[in-house]
């Protein structure tokens, strides 16, 4: 077997059919590819089976390379196999087939004219075909969606209060009650834990293993596998357990998930909802604290969610799931519980099942009036820096100067809301928990600044984490190492007197 010049004898110690004896449940069958007769009853027999008792078959068909794998690099250069290789040719293979079977040689050679004569006629038609417009570029990086308003009510009367985390459980609980077709999967989110975070308790039970089940910890599984989910009509919602395992998936989540509505104009989008529990909360350590969004967001063709409390997690969660298009909600594990002092306006009254919050609306949170007299200010934030801008405007006692604006979701961006915040106040400050080098807040801010610049009073600043590489499982470290409602407040008083 060749990749380009790469042989299997110096990459592999087996092949595909050998190296899958090790899996349990996955039945393999060897043919030659190079036979079609072989090929063909091999095939419909994997299929067959497939279809009629649901299990996985890995088809290991041994083919000969009969050309160069790329225009730019060519086969003589370092094969030294090409006889042997045109010596398995399929097409002689066949033709002997039919011969055998008692077709007679004119008979093929009419078969062979027929297909020439098909291939040519098809070629001449693919290329009287119109070019595509320069527009055409810019089609079905999303499809269309219905949820376009916020509806339902946010806040019944009598209701108490719950946690975030209880707001998505509700949510979830709510659609699987509703959609038969919606599915629930990640590690450990089974009936046995119900979730790391207990984000998932109690699904399994009341909807049973085939819909509510653990993965296996490979998160290209957990991530890919919604493609064929959503080609069926089934709605997955995975999770990947923390940010930090995302790693592993972004390959199917960037190469798959993202371009499909985009790949088939338009008309296989990947209708998934992924969960992404996120930030750094109670020492978690270098490999349970990291934020992601920069990358993520650096994919186009997601909606990307990071909601600030359980009331819009829970209208998010409801919006990505009627979205016909790959979503992806980070949710803080330090804002599940409001375990974290100065959380607590994470909580929320749990709104009613039919409340919808649609991607791409801000909202301004703490709102201020133009004033002439007073240096104003606003805040763009998301996640954990809602609480930390909220805190430290009322610990100045500037609530009437400070303007907070809560992004809900950083992919589609309100940008109308932003600016026209920004040109009210006339100073910004974007508060984010990751590392500020080439950030997403970073290029927030540039935006931010170009767009306002002539209502500017002093450049657009932006606090984070330190650009270090990894956060610290000492509390002393991590509390270093991550933006608070101090560091907030004293970057606030140097902007208000720049």
């Amino acid at each position: 077997g060749w990749d380009i010049s790469a042989n299997e004898a110096e990459t592999r110690s087996n092949n595909a059919f050998e190296y899958a004896a090790g899996f349990h449940g996955l039945e393999a069958i060897s043919i030659d590819g190079a036979n079609f007769i072989e090929s063909y009853e091999a095939l419909e027999g994997a299929i067959n089976i497939i279809r009629t008792e649901r299990r996985p078959i890995l088809v290991h068909a041994k083919v000969p390379l009969l050309n160069h794998h790329t225009s730019g690099v060519r086969m003589e250069w370092y094969r030294d196999d090409l006889e042997e290789a045109r010596s398995r040719d399929p097409y002689p293979v066949i033709k002997e087939q039919l011969i055998n079977a008692g077709f007679s040689s004119e008979e093929i050679q009419s078969i062979e004219s027929e297909a020439y004569t098909t291939v040519g006629d098809d070629f001449k038609e693919a290329l009287k075909a119109e070019d595509p417009k320069p527009e055409d570029l810019f089609t079905h990086d999303f499809a269309p969606t219905p949820i376009t308003e916020e509806v339902g009510d946010r806040s019944p009367a009598g209701n108490d209060k719950v946690v975030m985390v209880d707001c998505a459980l509700y949510a979830i609980e709510e659609l699987m009650a509703k959609h038969k077709e919606c599915l629930l999967y990640g590690q450990d989110v089974g009936g046995r834990l119900g979730g790391v975070f207990r984000e998932a308790a109690t699904l399994a039970q009341k909807f049973g293993d085939g819909r509510v089940f653990n993965t296996p910890i490979q998160e290209a599984f957990i991530v890919g596998s919604t493609v064929g989910m959503s080609a069926v009509g089934l709605k997955p919602i995975v999770e990947v357990q923390f940010a930090d395992y995302i790693w592993p998936g972004l390959n199917q989540l960037f190469t798959e998930v993202s371009r499909s509505c985009y790949l088939s104009d338009g008309k296989w989008p990947v209708s998934m909802i992924l969960r992404v529990p996120i930030g750094a909360y109670g020492s978690g350590g270098p490999y349970h604290s990291s934020s992601v969004e920069s990358v993520v967001t650096n994919i186009k063709g997601l909606k990307i969610a990071y909601p600030s409390n359980g009331a819009d997690l829970k209208g998010l969660m409801k919006a990505a799931f009627y979205d016909p298009n790959p979503c992806v909600i980070l949710e803080h594990k330090g804002l599940y519980w409001s375990k974290v002092p100065g959380t607590h306006g994470a909580t929320s009254i749990e709104p009613a099942e039919d409340y919808i919050l649609p991607f791409g609306k801000a909202w301004v949170l703490q709102e201020i009036w133009p004033q002439e007299d007073e240096e104003t200010l606003s805040i763009i934030t998301y996640g954990m820096g809602v609480h930390w801008a909220m805190n430290a405007s009322a610990e100045l006692n500037m609530t009437d100067r400070i303007e907070v604006v809560d992004l809900r979701t950083l992919y589609p961006l309100d940008e109308k809301t932003i600016l026209n915040s920004v040109r009210k106040s006339g100073k910004c400050l974007v508060v984010t928990e990751e590392p500020t080098n080439n950030s997403f807040a970073r290029a927030l801010a540039g935006r931010i600044q170009e767009e306002c610049f002539e209502s500017l009073d002093a450049p657009v600043m932006v606090i984070g984490s330190e650009n270090m590489p990894a956060i610290p499982l000492n509390s002393t470290l991590e509390e270093t190492m991550i933006p608070s409602t101090e560091k907030v407040r004293a970057k606030i008083e140097s902007i208000l007197t720049y």
